[in-house]
């Protein structure tokens, strides 16, 4: 009964499952404004599964500690979003949606969550620092991760896709498992900030790879250590099936209620790169409210690598072993954001202080691709 009242919230999202299964044609057949309405509800309970997955992946990391905390909570998130990329890929979808994601994840964890919390901190505490060897590091691995995977491949011969896809997954697990030493090594203060003692006496070492906090994080369970391994570790993988079958039901109702509407494909990307990002967004910006910069740095660069580094190997090798490859070269326009957004960042990580104007650079960027998609560009 204990374990219920904690993992109450989860009941929505079991519920919404079994009422999908049940009732799925009926709602089918009722018309597109049923499945819009139950895509979205469907979507709901897709993020508040992914929330109490992250939630304990975070317990699990706090309990077995770096490097293992670390791989626990990047699996964990990168997971959401693969499985969900995946059954949506199974049942017709875009080719161009794996590439599409990826781009929106990087556009809304840089410009995004980035970019709203730099504005709002800065407008509340003015100038906020960090370690700028965190954003100097993060920038660099995104710019050559996104230019391996989406942006060499335009010139790759199609005859040859399956060579180049095979070194793509080589090189994206070199890189990060060179990053994963490298953050709970030798340069693990790369990614900590040592704040004035007037702050909270808070550690603010995080999880370099998707802004989840290590041991004596602000926002951690108060009582992570109560709760046992075993019941962290049903719950996440309990979560990660249930999310996949919501997705299942939920790309087909979204499918159904879209169809011959016109609406740009960018939006089924943009949604599956907000629901994966959903846990972090709050945290964001409550740690650039609390003047903790560096949280904020960490989660949303740190999941912007994640999601390139650990997403499109997997979609790689799904495309290996189904002989059917994705559309991962990004179009023109993409790649010229992300080229906008890269330089950008690398400008304003780059002296240890965030503020309002920096902040707002990258939210218009943000407004900007979401105007382009809604566009079709």
């Amino acid at each position: 009964m204990s374990l219920i009242r904690q993992e109450r919230s989860l009941l929505i999202p079991i519920v919404m499952a079994v009422l999908a299964y049940l009732f799925e044609h009926a709602i089918l057949e009722t018309g597109q404004a049923a499945s819009l309405i139950g895509a979205a509800l469907l979507i709901g309970a897709i993020v508040i599964a992914s929330m109490r997955v992250a939630h304990h992946a975070e317990i699990l990391a706090l309990k077995v500690g770096d490097p293992y905390g670390t791989m626990i909570l990047t699996l964990s998130a990168v997971a959401v979003e693969v499985i969900i990329l995946a059954i949506m890929m199974n049942n017709e979808a875009s080719p161009t949606l794996v590439r599409d994601t990826i781009y929106s994840a990087v556009m809304l964890d840089i410009n995004g969550i980035l970019g709203l919390a730099a504005l709002i901190g800065g407008l509340k505490h003015g100038e906020q620092p960090y370690n700028d060897d965190s954003g100097k590091t993060y920038g660099v691995m995104i710019l050559t991760a996104m230019g391996i995977s989406m942006i060499v491949p335009e010139f790759i011969p199609r005859d040859k896709w399956q060579y180049y896809s095979l070194y793509t997954i080589f090189a994206m697990i070199a890189l990060y498992a060179l990053f994963l030493r490298m953050q709970v090594g030798t340069h693990s203060y790369f990614f900590s900030y040592s704040y004035p003692t007037r702050q909270p006496p808070v550690e603010e070492s995080m999880s370099a790879e998707d802004g989840i906090p290590s041991q004596g994080a602000s926002h951690a369970p108060v009582h992570a250590h109560s709760q046992s391994t075993a019941t962290s570790i049903a719950v996440i993988l309990f979560g990660v099936v249930l999310i996949g079958g919501l997705a299942e039901f939920m790309s087909v109702m979204a499918d159904a209620g879209l169809e011959g509407t016109g609406a740009p494909v960018a939006l089924t990307a943009i949604l599956v790169a907000s629901i994966s990002a959903a846990p972090e967004i709050l945290t964001a910006l409550r740690a650039a409210l609390n003047n903790r910069m560096q949280a904020t740095v960490n989660i949303a660069m740190g999941a912007s690598l994640s999601t390139v580094i650990l997403t499109v190997p997997v979609m790689e090798g799904i495309a290996l072993y189904t002989g059917q490859p994705f559309v991962m070269a990004m179009t023109p326009v993409q790649t010229t954001m992300v080229a906008i957004t890269l330089i950008a960042a690398a400008i304003n990580l780059n002296d240890g202080e965030t503020n309002a104007i920096e902040g707002m650079t990258h939210f218009i960027l943000f407004t900007t691709f979401i105007m382009l998609s809604f566009i079709g560009l």
